[in-house]
């Protein structure tokens, strides 16, 4: 046998080799808390994959009286196990309810698992002073959020001031609102001076969705160009439900259809508002996306181009 042809043998073994170990990682077990399911993603993840939204929790830090989500613990390692099962390496920690304005537990958690890949999204109300503005833009965080869904440390006559102290640091604020909420506050909407963040596809009530005054003002946004929407929780507010949600599917589509460089995607573990004995299957989550934006280089930007400039992360060269 020839020098030649042992090469191609050996190179044809080194290719199945690699088939192979890729069939089995597809197949190994990934063990994530409040995930439902075991299997990885099936869609693979482009390097700098973004997870755009989730959270961590930790009864060492207390939470606000009146919380109305307590969540168990959450910590960074489960998350990393999550990271192993969709195949993303980015991420951006989302300051929720539970902990109020005490951003310490995703400060901290945002330098263990590495400022380079991560960044934050806190909560401040209208007493917070422009040096901690400051201190936190220098930790990684790049946007403020108001939760007017399970409402507690911020109120929607705070949005518009903090919007315009903001805007000159390019932050956004990052909006939990239900659709119904979008559309009474269209006019406040639309006169905001920062970028704006809609979690969770806006939260568009279910019977109307697309016909919604939600849904309109979102348009009317996202046509200005300075408006994101989360492609996330797709169980939220679904009636379709696993594992499917094609009532949630079809507003991703329609919102991406809209203007598709200003889509994200996120995660939303470790899903608080569902039951532990009811969680979402992540993997089936992230697959999703590519039934919500099937073209592979669209979906690519969802999950690194977008997120790069929402989010501040570094950007690939183009050749």
């Amino acid at each position: 046998m020839t020098d030649t042809n042992l090469g191609r043998r050996a190179a044809m073994a080194g290719a199945a080799a690699m088939l192979a170990a890729g069939a089995s990682q597809a197949q190994t077990a990934h063990n994530v808390p409040y995930s439902t399911g075991t299997t990885a993603a099936r869609t693979p993840a482009p390097p700098n994959a973004t997870d755009c939204h989730f959270h961590i929790y930790d009864a060492r830090f207390p939470a606000v009286p009146g919380a109305p989500l307590l969540p168990p613990d959450a910590t960074v390692d489960n998350y990393r196990a999550l990271q192993r099962r969709t195949g993303t390496t980015r991420g951006v920690l989302i300051q929720p309810s539970t902990y109020g304005t005490d951003n310490r537990l995703h400060l901290e958690s945002m330098a263990a698992l590495g400022r380079a890949n991560f960044r934050m999204v806190a909560v401040v109300n209208d007493q917070v002073t422009d040096a901690e503005l400051r201190r936190l833009n220098g930790l990684g965080v790049r946007g403020i959020r108001f939760n007017l869904v399970q409402a507690g440390a911020t109120t929607l006559a705070m949005l518009e001031p903090l919007s315009r102290r903001i805007a000159p640091m390019n932050w956004h604020v990052q909006l939990h609102m239900t659709g119904t909420q979008i559309g009474e506050a269209n006019d406040l909407l639309l006169r905001l001076p920062s970028r704006i963040v809609f979690d969770h596809r806006m939260r568009l009530p279910v019977a109307e969705r697309l016909n919604s005054p939600g849904f309109t003002t979102g348009l009317r946004l996202l046509a200005k160009g300075k408006t994101w929407v989360k492609l996330s929780g797709l169980y939220m507010d679904s009636q379709a439900g696993a594992p499917g949600y094609a009532d949630s599917v079809a507003v991703a589509k329609a919102l991406f259809a809209a203007n598709p460089d200003r889509m994200v995607w996120g995660s939303d573990w470790p899903h608080p508002t569902e039951a532990l004995n009811n969680k979402p299957d992540d993997a089936i989550l992230f697959d999703l996306l590519a039934e919500c934006v099937p073209d592979q280089a669209a979906r690519n930007k969802v999950l690194v181009d977008n997120p790069a400039e929402l989010y501040d992360f570094p950007r690939a060269r183009r050749r």
